[in-house]
């Protein structure tokens, strides 16, 4: 019987691994790898025949490296990108102005400003909430005027939350809500992997569909490379369910790419919406382990701003479509009765084309303004020099700042780049924590018992400037002392990071991350 077992995984293994060489993935991969080789070897020809056409591009990387430093942008991207063409003059210029002039990105860029225009009238702004809030703390005032005046997300009231420690704890609920649905369900997830967790929402999805309710489900391009096959979308649309991918993987040597849709959405009626840092995969719920216990959260919004998290899913939606949409259709009215209770919720997205740092703002924003402490969790940490002042600024001035990071990373390298930063952080006064049980992958800001943030946003470079995000910014509302009590929870199963620990782990680990940290903002 364990013989047979043993037979059994060792084919299993081996139909993986064929798969992965033969497979959808390996091809894509191949290509992508022939296109990068062709421009190495047009420049390395140039370089060693034609040597006037090698002089004028060594003159045009002076003039790109003037051009970077002048442009609006990070410094930290500027520098990589100038590191890069420094140590390849050539090849640097000609990869730096491919992925400046890239048709795809500007196409989806232009496609998603005239979006943004489309559905403004859709999410006004109601005066006097925002007048109320400036009589409470004109700080958030401030803000929600950033958020609207910039980006078109108003604030709400009428809005109750429920937050959820773990996606074991979301889980159950989200069915519940999903088996409620009597007009429409949208839902847009980062990862989708064949598992009990999709079976059991798929399931709900195909029987509510076949009742006539109007399913709408998208998922980012990446998960047909290791998760669910190409054409798996044509697969839910025989079942009455309107599925796609943004962002389809394709054999390009192309930068947007990176652009991943990095957002959980899910919108019932209207009435209810979902968002957070669970994905649908078993080890989001703890029913498969992976790198130990998952530790991840999500809020589940009922009333007003539930608008907002519905007009993002269809501004995604809409970028690949050509047909009107009638977004009034999915719309409820706004109550009229005034809860205060519920204090101030701002759902906000964040897009790479937007010219504008959303996520990290709004964790500036709560930064800059504790006044007693802000807690945060989150999987990832490779910091910008903004974030990074601002963190060591906030503790220097007496603000208790507490970050939770996994013990078991799910990325050795990112944990090794993360550890870099650690040493700056801790004698700044930041206290950070790991978590000994295994992987944190919630993304939590929380501050002062009245201030918090939940959302999809993590703390790299990639999440706050190359992916769309999205998340919700609560002020005044009795979830935050949820949000609070979680994080004395969880830091109650965590191991404190220490100075000394820090400057002694083991020489191999220390290299890597402070090597990686030259393309940190590539990661």
């Amino acid at each position: 019987m364990r013989r047979q077992k043993a037979v059994d995984t060792a084919q299993k293994a081996k139909r993986g691994a064929l798969q992965v060489v033969f497979g959808r993935t390996a091809v894509v991969v191949i290509l992508v790898l022939i296109q990068f080789a062709m421009m190495v070897g047009l420049v390395t020809y140039l370089r060693n025949f034609v040597i006037p056409i090698y002089a004028v591009l060594f003159l045009v990387s002076t003039g790109v490296v003037i051009y970077i430093i002048n442009q609006k942008g990070n410094p930290a991207f500027k520098i990589t990108w100038i590191l890069c063409i420094l140590v390849f003059p050539v090849f640097g210029t000609i990869f730096y102005l491919f992925a400046k002039f890239q048709i795809g990105t500007k196409a989806m860029e232009a496609r998603l400003d005239s979006l943004r225009v489309e559905t403004r009238e859709y999410l006004s702004q109601d005066r006097q909430i925002v007048d109320a809030l400036r009589i409470n703390k004109p700080a958030n005032a401030n803000l929600s005027y950033y958020l609207y005046n910039q980006l078109g997300f108003p604030t709400y009231r009428n809005t109750a939350i429920e937050y959820f420690p773990l996606g074991d704890d979301k889980f159950p609920v989200l069915l519940r809500e999903l088996k409620k649905a009597e007009h429409f369900i949208f839902m847009e997830y980062f990862i989708v992997e064949k598992s009990y967790m999709w079976d059991k929402i798929r399931g709900i999805l195909e029987y509510k569909a076949a009742e006539g309710v109007e399913v709408r489900f998208m998922y980012d391009g990446m998960c047909s490379i290791s998760m669910l096959p190409y054409h798996y979308p044509e697969k839910l649309k025989e079942k009455g369910i309107k599925c796609k991918m943004f962002n389809p993987v394709k054999p390009v040597l192309s930068t947007q790419q990176n652009n991943r849709d990095h957002r959980k959405i899910c919108v019932i009626d209207g009435k209810v919406g979902f968002t957070g840092g669970i994905n649908l995969g078993d080890e989001y719920i703890n029913r498969k382990e992976r790198f130990g216990h998952w530790k991840d959260t999500a809020v589940m919004l009922k009333g007003d701003a539930v608008r907002s998290l519905t007009i993002l899913f269809l501004q995604m939606w809409n970028v690949s479509e050509k047909q009107p949409e009638f977004y009034g259709k999915y719309l409820v009215k706004k109550s009229e009765e005034l809860k205060r209770e519920f204090g101030y919720v701002i759902p906000y997205g964040d897009s790479p084309f937007d010219n504008e740092n959303v996520g990290e703002e709004v964790y500036f924003h709560i930064l800059n303004h504790a006044k007693k402490y802000v807690h945060i969790m989150t999987p990832y940490l490779i910091l910008d020099n903004e974030m990074l002042t601002t963190l060591t600024r906030t503790a220097k001035s007496g603000i208790e700042v507490i970050i939770i990071m996994p013990h078991i990373p799910d990325k050795k390298y990112a944990f090794a780049l993360a550890k870099t930063y650690y040493e700056e952080l801790l004698e700044a006064g930041v206290q950070i924590y790991e978590y000994t049980p295994g992987f944190v992958h919630a993304k939590v800001f929380v501050s002062d018992d009245d201030t918090a943030t939940v959302g999809t946003i993590n703390l790299d470079y990639r999440s706050l400037y190359l992916h769309f995000e999205c998340g919700v910014f609560i002020y005044h509302n009795r979830v935050v002392d949820d949000i609070e009590r979680d994080f004395q929870h969880t830091l109650a199963k965590c191991h404190k990071v220490s100075v000394s620990e820090v400057k002694h782990r083991n020489f191999v680990n220390k290299a890597c991350g402070q090597i990686l940290r030259l393309v940190a903002p590539l990661m």
